[in-house]
């Protein structure tokens, strides 16, 4: 798809890896469920199902599973300029256990160039292993730079990929500065730092520049800091068939909360802590939407929109 939006002051780019998800659950045979996955893959196709215009920054082969990621992206309103060819397309078996939580093994290379855009984003969200992994790891941060928009970043650690911690631990401190928002999951927390409280990394990464930090805690809630102070809230109860693509649903939420407040333009330096309650069950709201359903399966607005009614 050509690059081009009605609005091209108004649009987000996402960078990061795109994956098929191939799934497994408990007592299930080899013919697993695949699903399009990849963090930043989740919050592209999450964003433009929500009504916001998207390009996404990725790599693909053309194979079948590239051209399952490519029609993915396409039927939900994904923008394909800025994608970077691929011997082959990566693939992530996630194993479910008995609650639906996901364990990954990952055949997946990261290799693009840096990202020159003919219109600035209002937004430039990357994440995961696209900000560790070589050698595409280092174009991101290039692409970031100097860059003006509004950056959101998301750690979601991958042990398994990760062979130098310690360099790891670098780049998430890297992006942690440059970005405005970053969510984090308790479990990347325990990675990134061993014993320490959640709550004490959250107040050391606010410390480093970003506006808004968030960690998710699972059916504990999330705890969000701004510079107004903290809040937290609880979970959506639902149904959950699987966690695959909770954190990204999101980091979804999140950014397009912030959109519809008009606090991408300057004024989330000054979000408050009511304000920041709001945004976050916001994106409870789009996590719960989306662990209902299997696989990464994001909520369109409409569903949102519906879901949120009910509640009220």
């Amino acid at each position: 798809m050509p690059f081009g939006h009605e609005d091209l002051n108004s649009y987000a780019l996402v960078i990061g890896e795109s994956l098929i998800d191939i799934v497994s659950r408990p007592g299930q045979d080899v013919s697993a469920a695949e699903h399009v996955g990849g963090s930043p893959c989740n919050v592209a196709v999450g964003l433009s199902r929500l009504g916001r215009q998207v390009e996404f920054a990725t790599q693909f082969a053309a194979d079948r599973h590239g051209e399952m990621i490519r029609s993915h992206l396409e039927a939900s309103g994904v923008g394909t300029t800025f994608v970077s060819p691929a011997a082959r397309t990566s693939t992530a078996k996630a194993l479910l256990d008995e609650n639906g939580a996901a364990r990954y093994e990952f055949d997946i290379h990261w290799d693009i160039a840096a990202i020159a855009t003919p219109h600035v984003p209002v937004l430039i969200h990357t994440g995961s292993i696209a900000t560790f992994l070589e050698p595409g790891a280092e174009a991101v941060a290039a692409t970031l730079a100097g860059a003006s928009s509004v950056i959101s970043f998301d750690p979601n650690v991958r042990p398994g990929l990760i062979t130098n911690p310690a360099r790891a631990r670098e780049r998430i401190d890297l992006f942690v500065s440059s970005a405005d928002v970053v969510k984090a999951s308790d479990e990347d927390l325990e990675w990134y730092a061993p014993g320490v409280p959640p709550e004490d990394v959250v107040r050391d990464w606010l410390s480093r520049g970003p506006s808004v930090v968030v960690v998710t805690k699972g059916k504990e809630g999330a705890l969000g800091a701004c510079r107004d102070g903290e809040v937290e809230i609880a979970p959506h109860k639902v149904d959950v068939i699987d966690t695959v693509g909770a954190g990204d649903a999101f980091m979804t939420g999140i950014l397009d909360s912030l959109w519809s407040r008009d606090m991408l333009d300057g004024r989330l330096a000054a979000i408050t802590c009511d304000e920041l309650a709001g945004v976050l069950n916001d994106a409870a709201a789009v996590s719960a939407l989306t662990v209902a359903r299997a696989g990464a399966d994001l909520p369109t607005r409409a569903a949102r929109d519906a879901y949120v009614a009910a509640r009220a």
